[in-house]
């Protein structure tokens, strides 16, 4: 088991880019990292289905033992985790 993962998203998190960085970041959280960081400072927003994704990636990460970490988010990006309280499902840093 790796101790700390980092996957730094580059792009804008929605519509098509969110399943080719759903098959990255699975893959990296398969590798059973202790804690999986998200590094979201290079995304600038997120959709819906990247919300979607980020509870399925927190859910097999808890399962696993392990820990995700989100990073980097901006104010719209927070606000958007704020509906339907999923903030507070999150570690954020």
């Amino acid at each position: 088991m790796n101790q700390v993962s980092v996957v730094q998203v580059t792009e804008p998190l929605e519509d098509d880019a969110v399943p080719r960085w759903e098959q990255l970041i699975f893959e990296v959280a398969s590798r059973r990292p202790r804690e999986l960081v998200l590094d979201l400072a290079g995304a600038d927003r997120i959709d819906e289905n990247a919300l979607v994704l980020l509870l399925r990636v927190n859910h097999r990460m808890t399962v696993g033992n392990g820990r995700l970490v989100l990073r980097g988010l901006n104010t719209q990006m927070r606000r958007t985790l704020s509906y339907g309280r999923a903030d507070r499902v999150f570690d954020i840093v």
